[in-house]
């Protein structure tokens, strides 16, 4: 295998960590290293890799939007993330962006050379424990009643947990609210509204609840219907 690898990630010591890691391991060049997402898409159009390794929660732009950025304009450029989360909110995101492969943060070295083997012969580079937590999601999860239509009615490819962080953005909920109420930290909370706000084109909260009014997510207090 010869592999050429751009690594994102916004910590300057585990990145330059997992540069020097990758040096050493037989087949792979590194060829840059990102700070945020917006530098990973940077240097993948400027490099041309085989693979990034993308961490996830970082500035500016974040591992899900970047790889989902990546996959949709340089195709040929496969990620797998490497990353210190391995939660639903992190994983089913990233996968559904694109990524192929994802790691935590304490894979050894074999154990990334083989993700990334396996997603530049077309196959899944997933650490045990992901895979583990895939089978629960598909083994656990209610078999749908119909087609997912209101997914599908989302607009701007929002997903089902960004629109629901939108609808309490509305609803005037800080992000320690939100986080509460959907059982998920802070950083996830302001993940899902970067990712919102890039989809949605808004800029700042008061931008996104009146997108979410004009497109019918949310409504005005002391709306009435009949």
């Amino acid at each position: 295998m010869s592999a050429r690898v751009v690594v994102a990630d916004d910590q300057s010591v585990v990145r330059e960590g997992i540069v020097m890691l990758l040096g050493l391991l037989p087949g792979i060049e590194v060829v840059g290293s990102a700070r945020d997402g917006e530098e990973a898409v940077e240097l993948v159009a400027e490099q041309a890799p085989d693979v990034v390794l993308m961490d996830l929660r970082m500035p500016r732009c974040d591992g899900v939007e970047a790889t989902r950025r990546i996959r949709k304009e340089y195709p040929n450029t496969q990620v797998v993330v490497l990353t210190t989360f391995a939660d639903d909110d992190s994983l089913f995101p990233a996968l559904q962006a694109g990524a192929r492969g994802y790691l935590t943060k304490d894979a050894g070295g074999d154990e990334i050379v083989r993700a990334i083997q396996a997603v530049l012969s077309g196959e899944a580079g997933l650490s045990p424990a992901v895979q583990r937590r895939l089978l629960e999601r598909v083994t656990t999860a209610p078999a749908p009643a119909g087609p997912p239509a209101a997914e599908q009615q989302l607009p701007d490819g929002l997903t089902p947990r960004e629109a629901e962080v939108l609808v309490l953005i509305a609803e005037g909920l800080s992000n320690p609210e939100i986080a509460r109420k959907l059982h998920i930290s802070q950083a996830t909370v302001k993940s899902h509204i970067n990712n919102l706000f890039a989809k949605a084109g808004v800029r700042d909260r008061a931008q996104a609840v009146r997108y979410a009014y004009v497109r019918g997510l949310a409504h005005p207090p002391g709306t009435s219907f009949t």
